[in-house]
Parts: structure tokens; sequence; C-alpha cells
């Protein structure tokens, strides 16, 4: 049944991610080989495994005069959550070698915006456009995976498939669950999309913003205090 608006789908992806998250920085650098192993498989939800965003057509979200408003702010998220990731992932406060899914998710809404005035701007030429919406995603995937963003290429393809697909979910289930074929707990996340009512439902800005950075601060204090 397509009865739960988006901000409730938003804060389980929340939930899963601070058992994701909870889990990487406390328990998986602890792995002993025994129930520990167990205990940190089963907590292994990754947040892509309930996406909590929602990418259809930028003109449809937003009016044009705030599509850079939203990119800047996903990108000053990203700089300010950096040091927090790098606490909890990596007990460090820098680590070049991987950078948190706010950068990830400016890059794909970057790529879904340049597609959209691809798509408005050179409607008389498809097969053109085909071509050039290939090999930008291509290219987009490309610096995911050179820039070690979280989720590299996966995130890319999964906001891709989100966008072309979001108005026929069932459709769009299957494309996204290959981009995670690895994870098939991703299954679940995906499936849970088929029951948004398309309502964004009531929500706190404050607080979807700030979960991010402050969650992983605290256990990134946490992971450094305890020496993990």
């Amino acid at each position: 049944n397509q009865d739960i608006p988006g901000a409730q789908l938003k804060y389980i992806a929340f939930l899963s991610m601070f058992i994701d998250h909870t889990n990487k920085a406390l328990i998986y650098p602890n792995l002993d080989g025994g129930a520990l192993n167990r205990l940190s498989d089963f907590l292994y939800f990754r947040k892509n495994r309930f996406p909590d965003i929602y990418l259809p057509s930028c003109g449809r979200i937003f009016p044009h005069k705030h599509l850079m408003e939203y990119l800047v702010t996903l990108l000053v998220f990203g700089v300010i959550s950096e040091v927090p990731f790098d606490m909890c992932t990596s007990a460090r406060f820098v680590e070049i070698n991987w950078n948190n899914i706010m950068f990830t998710l400016a890059l794909v809404f970057a790529m879904i915006w340049v597609i959209d005035v691809l798509k408005e701007k050179m409607a008389h030429y498809e097969g053109f456009v085909i071509f050039r919406i290939i090999s930008h995603c291509s290219g987009v995937v490309i610096v995911a995976m050179n820039e070690s963003l979280d989720y590299e290429h996966h995130a890319v393809l999964i906001g891709y498939f989100c966008y072309i697909f979001h108005e026929r979910w069932a459709l769009g289930i299957p494309f996204c669950y290959i981009s995670m074929f690895k994870e098939p707990w991703a299954l679940l996340g995906f499936g849970l999309t088929l029951t948004y009512n398309g309502e964004r439902g009531k929500q706190n800005k404050l607080v979807n913003y700030l979960f991010y950075p402050v969650h992983l601060l605290i256990l990134g204090i946490i992971r450094m205090y305890l020496g993990i």
C-alpha cells in the first residue's frame, strides 16, 4: 500500500544509517571472528538500503532559481560533515581516501540538473541527447570513483535510476538493486519506495540537515576516546 509519506521514509533511512555507522565505528573495528562478527553482520545496514533522497526531475522538485542554492547547501554540509565522517569511519580527523555521502549527493544532483538542461535545450536532437546523457553519466561515475566518494559509482547509478523511474518504481527497483548487487539487504530498502504516497509529510528541516554530521561526530568522539 502506498501510504507512507516521504518524511517517514526519510526517518527510517536515518535509523538504518545510525545502526550502520554505529556498527562501522564501534563494532566492526573489534571483530574477533566469533559472536561479534555475527552481531556486526546483523547490524550491517547501509543507508542506501533505505534511499533517503528522491530524485525526480530537478525542475519538478525545485523552481530553477533554487537549484544552485540546494547544490551549495549539499556542498556546505559535505564540508561540515567531512571531519566527523573521518572520525567515525577511520578514527582520524582527516582521511583523504574516503569522502562523505553529501559530496556524492551533490554530484548526483548536479548530474540530474545537467541531464534536465540537455533534455530541455536539445529536445529536437533525441539521438544526440541520449549520447550526451550516457557520456555525462559515465563521466560522473569516473569522478565518483576517482574522488573516493561514499558509495562511488553505486550511488551515481542509483541516483540516475531513481531519476528516470521516479514514477515507475516497480521498474526502477531491479535496476537500483543491480547497482548494489553485493548488498542483498538493499532490496528491502528499495522495496520500501513502493509504499511512498507522493506526499512530503511533516518534516523538520533542521533535523534533516544536522542529523548526518551530528551523529557522525558523536560516534567519532566515542570511537577516538575509546581508542577503537
